[in-house]
């Protein structure tokens, strides 16, 4: 005889006590989304708001997914219990995902959780779900919870944006520190690790970086406390430096303690995900109402008797008259 489905409610408290199937259960409740994500957010949110959220961004090729599995290594020997969510990027034509940072990664001791996370294309999915995932491995204990994304758009540049402390990974000939700059990474990074730091030209993106940051400061771009981003020269493969960025890492942690920018930054997460979750909802309402109520709009549009701006002015008063 099967044994009956457990319920959100008793694979959250099975996750909470320990047990790494529940939690992998509950994850992929995340990514599904519905109204299970909806039950396990209000219990997830009840006991989340003790862990570090790192956020690690860089160019595809960086060497990030060696870095987070060394960072791993070391906080585990540390005595720390650190998760790790690698959101991957979806093949737009076919939804699909490498998933390959869980495969980079080990993920063999019981006291690191490692999740891979696909965005299949959809920008508000990813928005819902990271914060989701990350109060889930908040709320089962684990300290620091790390995401790591590919630094390519605005999605992955708000997703670490909203952690509380951004690092951001470069290497010597890819022009990174042009790239950033345009990418905004340059304005959410507070710690900056230049990896492969064995290679030639990596002194260059470090001077780069300080012209960089030395503009910002005379721009007024910089933190109002005086915080000026620090530099670590790192080569993960070979493990250097790795010490440093998380000791970096800790630091801008503390100085977050010390000028009370800690909570600013977690109400800040909050907002966010509750922005998000509007946008969202209103975006399925007002598709609803273009399929359903939208059609003469529309058509008027089609045919030039309106402009699409006025049609999209008269679904706007049409859609805040609807009860929401």
């Amino acid at each position: 005889m099967a044994k009956p489905k457990r319920t959100v409610e008793e694979l959250y408290a099975a996750a909470r006590g320990g047990e790494r199937r529940a939690l992998g259960r509950l994850l992929t409740i995340v990514e599904r989304g519905g109204l299970d994500a909806d039950a396990l957010s209000e219990l997830a949110h009840r006991d989340a708001g003790n862990a570090h959220i790192v956020g690690i961004t860089g160019s595809p090729g960086a060497g990030k997914s060696t870095l987070v599995g060394r960072l791993v290594e070391d906080l585990v020997k540390a005595g720390k219990q650190p998760s790790v969510l690698a959101v991957d990027p979806s093949s737009p034509l076919t939804g699909g995902a490498i998933l390959g940072d869980r495969i980079r990664m080990e993920d063999g001791d019981a006291n690191a959780f490692i999740r891979s996370m696909a965005t299949r294309g959809h920008s508000g999915g990813l928005a819902l779900a990271v914060p989701l995932a990350v109060r889930l491995f908040d709320a089962c204990g684990y300290d620091p919870v790390i995401i790591e994304t590919v630094g390519v758009g605005q999605v992955e540049v708000d997703v670490v944006g909203a952690a509380d402390t951004a690092v951001v990974v470069m290497t010597p000939g890819m022009g990174d520190a042009v790239q950033a700059n345009k990418a905004g990474l340059l304005e959410v990074a507070d710690v900056f690790v230049v990896n492969k730091a064995d290679r030639p030209g990596a002194n260059d993106v470090r001077r780069d970086l300080d012209l960089m940051l030395d503009l910002s400061h005379m721009t007024g771009q910089q933190d109002e406390s005086g915080y000026r981003p620090p530099i670590v020269m790192a080569s993960a493969i070979n493990g250097d430096g790795n010490e440093e960025v998380w000791s970096m890492v800790e630091a801008h942690r503390q100085h977050l303690r010390d000028t009370g920018e800690e909570q600013a930054r977690r109400r800040h997460r909050i907002r966010t995900e509750v922005r998000s979750r509007l946008a969202q909802a209103l975006s399925e309402v007002a598709e609803q109402l273009m399929d359903e109520g939208g059609a003469d709009q529309l058509r008027r549009a089609e045919v030039a008797e309106i402009s699409p701006n006025h049609a999209t002015n008269e679904l706007l008063n049409q859609l805040l008259k609807e009860d929401l």
